[in-house]
């Protein structure tokens, strides 16, 4: 292989002429009908004895080159990448310039990274958040813990009121006739949590067990179901159970239970540090963010088009990725939310295009201020992707190259000196955090400024919702009611003798 040019086609555009030597491109022919030569039929030859010349004879000397050519190219490139030290970002597009005595030459026509610059980095301006956890943030998470110990209690001697469970039958009626998906047996519903449509759960509010009664209310206007919209509806129903949830109290043996502490102020004072570590954390990466779109519009550069292509369908990669985790495909969701693939690439094209000019700026940032990483530092980082997937070290030497390693270190360092330079307002700036963002192969991959939209949450608006009871009703309920707490961590209706639940485990009540 030899290197004849290197061109500049267009901006950021290179096409490099490759040669190959005729010893190497006949070998590789040579191969190529050897491989095709039994599937060969030559008057007067057994199949796939004909000598090649009789062949290339009867279909021409070229018969075997796109083979020779498909087999031959992939190491080539990549030996010419190597040689010339260019930073590519795009696919090639291959052309045969020449096939001839001295063997032939290719051009390959590929983008590579931008040269940009970052007009100012030091000293962006940015506004942190300021961190205040007050007492009832404080009580609030504490009764998240109550809430999850507590227990359930069977009511036979009132009414229903809001806040209790009730299990209850409906039928729904629509200028006189039912409708379908309006009908449910036993369906388990809190009351006071939004789930149904407007002035549903009120109307069962102060009814009785094996009382029946009727439920009056109104479609809304945007209903899901446009057959329903605006509609006046009645429905039928019948409550059999009535279930009050009582929360333990809260004193020292309920701290004891739930934490490593001993009263309930340790408790409160602990409690209180890790909401402010959240939101310290929380507040630090906002202003990350900020800090990271100020640096962008400082970024000056024509930017190849394929890179957000590119960025875009990892994005879509990785939100696959997510998608497959909870047991959801892609075109699962898809059919849910009635997208299709340009409407997806759509979605996610902003966030690729910051996460491009991010990794660049920040890639201009490490290399103006000569930024670098040592090999402790690389070593550490290989542990640490290690651990998080639980897999051998080596393992991951393997897939991820050490000069990966060292330019997401960097970046990573980057990060920091831009947040060490700023000109921070509001809550206190903290500039010790170091990044631990996990390293990636892809050398134009951006650290992940901007989160894409988390994937249980767009599933559960769009998928129907489970029911366990005898029949379904998706008419009742509004589409964009959030499940209530009840729904979210479903309890086993507890025996008439209220025994109370076991208490969570310590460190899963801590409040993190």
């Amino acid at each position: 292989m030899e290197i004849l040019n290197i061109n500049d086609v267009a901006v950021n555009q290179k096409e490099l002429e490759i040669k190959v030597d005729k010893a190497t491109f006949d070998a590789e022919v040579d191969k190529a009908f050897k491989k095709n030569v039994g599937k060969i039929n030559i008057p007067g030859f057994r199949k796939g004895k004909a000598p090649r010349a009789i062949v290339e004879k009867m279909y021409g000397k070229g018969v075997f080159y796109e083979d020779a050519l498909n087999a031959l190219i992939p190491g080539v490139y990549e030996e010419a990448l190597k040689e010339s030290k260019l930073d590519v970002v795009s696919r090639p597009d291959f052309d045969v310039k020449s096939i001839d005595d001295d063997g032939v030459v290719l051009t390959a026509k590929v983008f590579v990274k931008p040269d940009v610059t970052v007009s100012e980095y030091k000293g962006l301006k940015a506004e942190r958040e300021k961190v205040e956890i007050t007492d009832e943030a404080v009580d609030a998470e504490i009764d998240r813990v109550r809430e999850r110990n507590a227990r359930i209690i069977d009511v036979t001697d009132r009414a229903a009121k809001t806040g209790d469970e009730v299990v209850l039958d409906f039928d729904g009626y629509v200028d006189g006739k039912q409708f379908d998906g309006g009908k449910a047996e036993k369906h388990n519903l809190k009351l006071g949590s939004g789930q149904f449509i407007p002035g549903f759960e009120d109307q069962v509010a102060g009814k009785s067990i094996g009382e029946n009664f009727d439920v009056n209310v109104t479609f809304p206007e945007d209903y899901q179901e446009k057959t329903l919209a605006g509609k006046a509806a009645t429905f039928k129903c019948l409550i059999h159970e009535i279930k009050e949830t009582e929360l333990p109290e809260l004193n020292d043996e309920f701290v004891k239970d739930v934490s490593e502490f001993d009263t309930v102020d340790e408790y409160k004072a602990d409690v209180k540090a890790k909401l402010e570590k959240d939101a310290n954390k929380a507040a630090d990466q906002k202003l990350d963010e900020a800090l990271m779109d100020a640096l962008c519009e400082k970024l000056v550069g024509e930017i190849p088009e394929c890179m957000f292509e590119n960025e875009t369908e990892n994005c879509i990669a990785d939100y696959e990725n997510r998608l497959r985790y909870q047991g959801l495909s892609l075109e699962m969701f898809m059919k849910y939310t009635g997208q299709d693939m340009e409407a997806l690439k759509k979605q996610f094209r902003p966030q690729a295009e910051k996460q491009v000019k991010t990794r660049l700026a920040l890639e201009y940032v490490a290399k103006t201020e000569a930024l670098e990483a040592t090999d402790d530092e690389v070593e550490e980082e290989y542990k640490k992707i290690a651990e998080g997937y639980g897999i051998d070290v080596e393992k991951v030497k393997e897939s991820i190259s050490a000069d990966a390693i060292k330019s997401d270190i960097v970046v990573g360092k980057a990060v920091l000196f831009v947040r060490e330079n700023a000109d921070v307002s509001g809550g206190k700036k903290k500039t010790t955090r170091k990044s631990t963002k996990k390293a990636a192969p892809a050398a134009d991959e951006a650290p992940a400024a901007e989160e894409a939209p988390a994937a249980d949450s767009e599933v559960k608006k769009a998928a129907p919702k489970k029911t366990t009871k005898k029949s379904t009703s998706s008419a009742a309920a509004t589409e964009e009611a959030p499940a209530s707490d009840a729904a979210a961590e479903e309890k086993p209706a507890a025996p008439k003798k209220t025994t109370r639940k076991p208490a969570a485990k310590k460190t899963e009540d801590k409040a993190e």
